[in-house]
C-alpha cells in the first residue's frame, strides 16, 4: 500500500519539475486560453462602470480612457456630439491595459507601437519599406 502512495508522490514530484523546467514553453499558450475565456471575477480591474457603455466622450473618460496628455474633458465640458473615440481600439487599449496593468497613456503608446508595426512603420516613425526614399 505505501508503495502505491510513494510511486505516487514520486510521479507527482517528477511531473512538477518537468512542468517548471519547460514553462517558458507551454505556459504563454495556456495564458491564452484562459484569457480568452470569460470567466466571473476575470474583469476587475478597470471594469466599465454601469451606463457608461455608451460611445460618448463621458462614457470614455468614465472606462478611463484619459489622462493630462490625452484629455477629453474639453470636449465634454463643450458638449461634442461626435460619438467618441473608435470602439475597436478602445476594446485593445483596454484589454492592454487590463492584461500588462498599464495606465493609459502607457497602453496607448503600446497599441500605437503594435500599429505601427503591423503596417511596415519603424519605431522612429519612418517606413520599413526598403524603396523609401526620405530628403531631410
Amino acid at each position: 500500500m505505501s508503495y502505491i502512495l510513494y510511486t505516487a508522490s514520486f510521479a507527482a514530484l517528477a511531473m512538477g519539475t518537468v512542468l517548471y523546467f519547460t514553462r517558458a514553453r507551454w505556459l504563454p499558450s495556456v495564458q491564452e486560453t484562459f484569457a480568452n475565456l470569460n470567466l466571473p471575477g476575470q474583469n476587475y480591474l478597470y471594469s466599465a462602470l454601469p451606463g457608461s457603455t455608451s460611445n460618448t466622450f463621458s462614457g470614455d473618460m468614465e472606462a478611463g480612457l484619459s489622462s493630462s496628455t490625452f484629455d477629453l474633458s474639453g470636449n465634454v465640458a463643450d458638449g461634442d456630439g461626435r460619438a467618441g473615440l473608435d470602439n475597436a481600439a478602445k476594446r485593445e487599449i483596454l484589454k492592454i491595459m487590463k492584461r500588462r496593468r498599464l495606465r493609459f497613456d502607457e497602453a496607448r503608446r503600446v497599441y500605437m507601437e503594435q500599429r505601427f508595426q503591423a503596417n511596415g512603420i519603424g519605431a522612429d516613425g519612418r517606413p520599413k519599406d526598403p524603396k523609401f526614399v526620405s530628403f531631410s
